[in-house]
């Protein structure tokens, strides 16, 4: 009895909750990147009836969802840094080269007046928005969760069941997000003294 009640006050009871909603919060996201997954191939598809010579770009999407696919998503992959890691790189690949993807797309005016492209197109910015959200949820569940692992007098009970602090994403390339957008319309400069 003495028992329980000091692993009540010690914060084990947080420990667990705040792990689950952790674990809840990644299922969401490995959920939202699935969705993007099985909507990649129809999109590819319906591009390359259009764009058969921008091979090079429908190939990258292909072999980034392949690269994708062969990381077997789990929810102990937030348990393993390396894997995590992994995991992230070949997310933000995936992502890298779908924006070349929509940029090839852009290039054909009947692609985007298609029907069947738009509605894709949709559903994968509507996918996109999802796993911002997701990530976004998971990201707040882990700082919660770190904040008790490593909150004093919970840090104690944590080093004794061997809680540790959990993975969060991360932006791959800081230094890039601090430039600002490069516009061009391509436009020719007007001649001076007009």
């Amino acid at each position: 009895m003495t028992l329980i009640f000091l692993l009540q006050g010690c914060g084990y009871n947080t420990l667990q909750s705040t792990d689950e909603k952790i674990k809840a919060a990644w299922a969401e996201v490995l959920n939202q990147y699935q969705r993007r997954a099985d909507l990649i191939p129809n999109l590819v598809n319906t591009v390359k009836g259009y764009a058969a010579h921008e091979k090079e770009v429908l190939t990258e999407v292909t072999n980034a969802r392949a690269r994708v696919g062969a990381i077997q998503a789990t929810p102990e992959l937030i348990d393993d840094p390396a894997a995590f890691q992994k995991f992230t790189a070949a997310q933000q690949a995936m992502s890298s080269a779908l924006s070349r993807l929509l940029v090839v797309a852009e290039k054909y005016p009947d692609l985007k007046a298609d029907n069947l492209y738009r509605d894709l197109l949709a559903q994968l910015e509507g996918t996109e928005n999802r796993i911002a959200v997701a990530r976004n949820r998971y990201i707040k569940a882990v700082q919660e969760y770190n904040l008790v692992v490593r909150k004093f007098p919970t840090n104690l009970t944590a080093m004794l069941f061997g809680f540790t602090v959990k993975p969060t994403f991360s932006v791959a390339n800081e230094q890039q997000l601090a430039k600002p957008p490069q516009v061009d319309f391509n436009l020719a400069p007007a001649p001076s003294g007009q």
